[in-house]
């Protein structure tokens, strides 16, 4: 088994991330030595930000009380004062048609509600992960689901909003990507090239062990092809 250090380092060379690779771990209590959250934050996704910029820490269920929706995919209820936000958000996103209400039962959540959660780089996880969330451009979170497919991991449909319901679509086993929605956008400045895919930590060896004969695979059959265009290809 590799060590997280060097699972982020083969994910980041081999899918030319731009981002660190973050480890997110659903804990009954703060591992030792890890700082709490500090400040507040407008949405859970921001966290993934803070993360991968470096940032290692544990948020507990009122310090996702600002984000509606990702307390409702992370399964944190809201306290009776702000219960009305939730309501309100989803109001607001069926008035101005980026929803319809039908859709809400069916966004994926987690279980049960964590107790507390840690975000940190990959390579600095107090803890095994139980998600890693990766940001990235298609050419190359394209070759860690060829890997997925090659190392036998699930991979569900391409989900859009919002973002963090491929969290929980990914803690059940095996890989949810995201296009990604406006607030998490926002929220996080991931760029406008780039989409989210989600991997869940017990498959993270199986896909990271698969993802070298990917991208050499790849490699060569990029040189044929591009000798069959330059063959084949003729001027009408």
């Amino acid at each position: 088994m590799q060590s997280l250090a060097e699972l982020e380092q083969i994910l980041t060379a081999a899918l030319d991330l731009r981002r660190r690779p973050v480890a997110i771990v659903f804990a009954d209590s703060a591992p030792a030595g890890t700082p709490a959250l500090k400040g507040t934050q407008p949405s859970g996704c921001s966290f993934w930000r803070l993360a991968a910029d470096g940032a290692s820490f544990y948020t507990v269920p009122a310090d996702h009380f600002n984000c509606p929706l990702g307390s409702y995919t992370h399964n944190i209820g809201l306290p009776p004062e702000r219960e009305a936000e939730l309501a309100g958000t989803l109001a607001l996103m069926a008035d101005i048609g980026y929803i319809k209400m039908t859709e809400v039962p069916s966004i994926p959540r987690l279980p049960r509600s964590p107790n507390v959660v840690v975000y940190a780089p990959l390579a600095a996880s107090p803890m095994a992960p139980d998600v890693v969330v990766l940001s990235g451009q298609p050419s190359k979170l394209m070759l860690l689901h060829e890997a997925a497919g090659r190392a036998g991991v699930a991979t569900t449909p391409l989900l859009g909003r919002p973002t963090c319901m491929a969290v929980p679509a990914a803690l059940s086993g095996g890989i949810a990507s995201s296009l990604g929605c406006i607030g998490n956008r926002v929220y996080t400045d991931v760029g406008e090239d780039e989409f989210y895919s989600v991997i869940a930590g017990s498959d993270l060896d199986r896909v990271s062990d698969a993802l070298g004969l990917s991208l050499s695979a790849n490699r060569t059959l990029a040189a044929y092809h591009r000798d069959r265009r330059s063959t084949l290809a003729r001027p009408e």
